[in-house]
């Protein structure tokens, strides 16, 4: 049987194969697995990702000399009071906005069909009627009867989901607690790994672990920044146009910033279809509103905050979302590019130690 390293891989390849045609067989057996993993998941990437914002603050008070308990429950003080302050600042008005625009969303989707139509009438639109394959009229029909059937009654379904109000507790009793002990713990639990390892193995595990580390450290880090300021920046815009529900789609343009690339243009879809309610006037002040803020954020904002510390080409990221969003919908887009970083840190290392190996079997075969 041939035994050179090219077959070796042909059965290594087979052999994983085979596995994973038989797990596949007998999945029951993995069922208490995915579900230990599914409730898992999303507790500790809330948690993943407060810890990685906290964590700063976390070490500069234990530099001054204060217990790391007592720093973080000063840390949970400071936030609650934040919180509340937010609560009595912005909840009100943010409630009002959102109450106000599911009680007008039917009669906003019939404005907003109404003014395609006119639109459709316009002489200059007329040459698009000619072409058999696309009519505006049935577009508009389509995308308001879409937007009636999914959206129109989200305001009467929310009072259903007692699952996902059940979810939303769980998470919000249990993130404060995982948070606290990763904050306090988190650097000896990878220390607790480390020393069941050889030496050499522990130090090239401890060096992978630092860099996957300082990658999500500053991607997460920077792009919660980043989105605070952008979603800060269309507040402003917003303000300054004067567009319904500015508040709510300030905080939509913050929350959908953490995509990158596609996130402001997602950002700006609800705000233009808003502002067409309006006037089409309203809609391009959106536009620019929203190519200003972009621009600031791409040429000073970003670059200052997020620096190229990932080192990713932007194809390189476009091309993970695009994947990441097809795998895993928005959840993939959000985690794609920070996943894409730790793998990538994973991957040089395991080749920088294969070439390491190579050029020490070779300096023995000389020897």
């Amino acid at each position: 049987m041939p035994n050179s390293k090219y077959f070796r891989l042909g059965y290594t390849i087979i052999i994983m194969l085979i596995i994973i045609l038989l797990a596949t067989k007998v999945d029951f057996v993995f069922r208490p697995l995915v579900v230990f993993f599914q409730t898992l998941f999303l507790p500790f990437l809330i948690s993943g990702v407060i810890y990685y914002l906290l964590r700063p603050v976390v070490i500069f008070l234990h530099d001054k000399k204060v217990p790391k308990s007592l720093a973080i429950l000063l840390i949970y003080m400071l936030f609650l009071g934040i919180g509340t302050l937010a609560v009595f600042l912005l909840g009100p008005e943010l409630q009002k906005q959102f109450k106000s625009l599911i009680e007008n969303f039917p009669g906003i989707i019939d404005t907003l069909r109404d003014q395609v139509v006119d639109l459709r009438e316009n002489k200059w639109f007329a040459r698009f009627q000619e072409n058999e394959y696309f009519t505006l009229d049935e577009v508009s029909t389509a995308v308001s009867d879409y937007l009636k059937t999914n959206v129109s009654g989200f305001g009467n379904k929310v009072g259903n989901f007692i699952g996902i109000i059940t979810s939303v507790i769980t998470l919000i009793v249990t993130v404060p607690f995982i948070v606290f002990y990763m904050l306090k713990d988190g650097e000896g639990a990878s220390d607790g790994v480390l020393k069941y390892l050889p030496y050499f193995q522990a130090t090239e595990a401890k060096l992978i672990i630092k860099d996957m580390d300082e990658a999500l450290s500053s991607y997460i880090q920077g792009q919660a920044i980043v989105s605070f300021i952008v979603g800060f920046m269309m507040y402003i815009g917003y303000l300054i146009i004067g567009i319904d529900y500015s508040l709510i789609l300030a905080v939509i343009a913050m929350l959908t910033n953490v995509i990158p690339f596609i996130g402001p243009f997602i950002a700006i879809i609800p705000a233009i279809i808003i502002a067409l309610i309006t006037s089409p006037f309203m809609a391009v002040k959106v536009i620019i509103v929203a190519v200003i803020v972009q621009q600031i954020d791409g040429n000073l904002t970003s670059p200052y905050i997020m620096g190229r510390k990932l080192d990713i080409h932007p194809l390189t990221i476009i091309l993970v979302l695009l994947v990441a969003g097809s795998m895993g919908g928005l959840l993939g887009m959000i985690i794609g590019v920070p996943f894409y970083a730790v793998l990538k840190v994973i991957i040089s290392h395991a080749y920088r130690l294969y070439r390491l190996h190579k050029e020490k079997d070779k300096i023995i075969e000389i020897e």
